[in-house]
């Protein structure tokens, strides 16, 4: 007769297969006792992966302008240095993300979804900056509340109807806005700087220059930052422009 173990393995063996009186068990089911399923338990994001570091924002006359890098940091690993963190949604706006990367991806899909589910109404309406702001802070409060908050941090910039825009979210769904911001590392280190060179008539190229100037600093103090760079503006001049990749010149001879 076969050992009592050798049943056991059997019948385990059996309990995977169709049975006559009850559904079929899927092995990446685990099984508490015949015909009685066990479900795996329900998981959370802990701890960001990949992520990127610190966006810039900064208001000028006729428009808004973002910047971020395009680092990719495994844990203190530099691990992908050709990433992007800066989005146009809709036909007003553009977004930069810093945060997990996946979770960026995610929130993508999402903007996609809202885009196309605005041209598929096809009556000439398209969102306001303000408008994204808020859905955008909706989104996060709702994941939050979840206890599954998406871990980024957003800088909203937009232009419409003469009217500039720069909003933050984070991951629990705080919200404002105002003329200079920063997310992530930045708002401790580049914040203070866009705030002295911001006022109400600052030119484009100024605005560009600020914005550079301030990325470079990040790159020099954060350990997370990369000095290749990409800026987005928006403004009345017309439409969203994205820079391609860019690299900042850096000083390094004044620590020898």
């Amino acid at each position: 007769l076969p050992s009592r173990v050798s049943r056991e393995q059997a019948r385990g063996e059996e309990m995977y297969a169709p049975q006559p009186s009850y559904p079929y068990h899927h092995p990446s089911l685990r099984e508490q006792s015949y015909g009685h399923k066990v479900q795996q338990p329900s998981t959370r994001t802990t701890q960001p992966i990949v992520t990127g570091t610190s966006v810039l924002g900064i208001k000028y006359a006729g428009g808004v302008m973002i910047a971020a890098d395009t680092l990719g940091s495994y844990g203190s690993l530099a691990r992908f240095r050709d990433i992007t963190r800066i989005i146009p949604v809709g036909k007003h706006t553009v977004i930069g993300v810093g945060g997990d990367y996946s979770d960026f991806q995610s929130l993508e899909r999402i903007f996609e979804d809202l885009v196309d589910s605005d041209d598929n109404l096809a009556d000439g309406g398209d969102r306001s900056p303000q408008e994204i702001h808020s859905f955008i802070t909706r989104v996060m409060y709702n994941r939050r509340n979840k206890f599954d908050p998406l871990w980024n941090s957003l800088v909203v910039g937009g232009y419409k109807n003469g009217e500039s825009f720069l909003g933050f979210v984070d991951l629990l769904g705080t919200s404002f806005t105002d003329d200079t911001l920063a997310s992530g590392y930045g708002s401790y280190i580049a914040r203070p700087l866009l705030r002295n060179a911001y006022k109400p008539d600052l030119t484009e190229a100024e605005a560009r220059k600020t914005l550079e100037d301030a990325m470079r600093v990040l790159f020099y103090r954060d350990a997370r930052a990369l000095n290749r760079i990409q800026i987005a503006s928006i403004g009345a001049e017309g439409g969203i422009k994205v820079s391609e990749p860019f690299s900042l010149e850096t000083e390094w001879r004044q620590g020898e």
